[in-house]
């Protein structure tokens, strides 16, 4: 990969992150995603499911300052999203999945429904990853992609080995 395409990834992560485009990532950025999840999905933040939404995002938001935040001005630039967050996750992955898995683990189980827990419908996880800023044709894709015994769920497990391998960004070649 040459520095030009490596850089385009980095900016694409970054933007995941950076739900309202303001340059960096906080907390309002893990807040917002996990209020529009509950909004799509038509659940109350105060149910035993938005709870566990909201408990994952701020573990979320705390593990990505944790490993990221240098300045500790509770907010992640690009330079410390590029120098922190995908270098250490490039370095251990299993690491930013586990910080990650809260999360994934109740939006999951948002979109899930009253179907079983840690999993939940391809077109249910199609329209969280849209909700999340995923375009239309890239959200099906996806969605469909992390089903990978094809029995029309997606179980928390594959979630999180994807969601790791997307954020692991190899560096270009020198």
């Amino acid at each position: 990969m040459d520095s030009a395409e490596y850089e385009r990834k980095i900016a694409h992560r970054f933007a995941a992150f950076d739900q309202d485009g303001n340059g960096y990532i906080d907390r309002a950025d893990f807040d917002a995603a996990a209020a529009r999840l509950l909004a799509e999905f038509g659940t109350r933040a105060r149910c035993d499911k938005g709870q566990a939404l909201y408990s994952g995002a701020e573990a979320f938001w705390q593990g990505m300052a944790g490993i990221a935040d240098v300045d500790g001005d509770q907010r992640v630039n690009r330079a410390e999203f590029v120098g922190g967050a995908v270098k250490r996750l490039r370095d251990n992955p299993e690491r930013f999945a586990e910080i990650a898995r809260p999360f994934l683990r109740a939006a999951l189980d948002v979109a899930g429904g009253d179907g079983s827990a840690g999993s939940a419908p391809v077109e249910a996880v199609e329209r969280a990853l849209r909700v999340l800023g995923a375009a239309d044709d890239i959200a099906g894709v996806a969605a469909r992609s992390l089903d990978g015994d094809e029995d029309g769920r997606v179980a928390e497990a594959d979630a999180v080995a994807a969601f790791s391998a997307y954020f692991t960004v190899v560096a270009p070649d020198m």
